[in-house]
């Protein structure tokens, strides 16, 4: 069985830690990483994450969407319990929707340098309206910069069911 050695599992701390703090405050600090093992071919990572919160920062009234976070890793991954622990770190963060889409996106850029990355926030209503603001980002000069440019402008063509709301 092929696992992972100690020196690879270096840079993540959270995961298996039964003392883990949750943060009420932004705190992408909490972020970890590890080595992607199969860099030398695409694929995608997805995650769904159905309980994000933030606040509106004009009236401090929770705001709900379920975040869609896809990435093709290059060198570096997300460490999962690490990623759940900075989306709950916007619990009292005040910000509109499409802040922390950005935010969030580009504090995984910063931590993995991925070669793709979309993140999209599919907020429940608030006034009749719901707000669901996609970003991405492909490295500068490659054929992930063309792909990103392709998805942006078709992201919403066939939208997907919507069941967070």
């Amino acid at each position: 069985m092929s696992g992972r050695s100690d020196k690879e599992l270096e840079g993540v701390s959270l995961l298996g830690n039964q003392g883990t703090e949750y943060s009420f405050n932004y705190a992408p600090q909490v972020l970890e990483s590890f080595d992607n093992k199969h860099a030398g071919r695409d694929y995608f990572v997805k995650f769904n994450c159905p309980e994000f919160t933030s606040l509106c920062p004009k009236t401090n009234q929770p705001d709900f969407a379920t975040i869609y976070i896809s990435y093709i890793p290059d060198q570096k991954m997300v460490e999962s319990k690490s990623l759940k622990l900075y989306l709950f770190s916007f619990r009292n963060h005040g910000d509109f929707h499409e802040d922390c889409m950005n935010i969030i996106m580009n504090d995984l850029i910063e931590l993995m340098h991925p070669r793709y990355i979309e993140v999209w926030g599919k907020f429940t209503p608030r006034g009749g309206i719901s707000i669901d603001p996609y970003t991405n980002y492909g490295k500068p000069g490659t054929k992930y910069e063309e792909m990103a440019f392709h998805r942006l402008m078709n992201h919403d063509m066939y939208p997907e069911t919507v069941d967070n709301r």
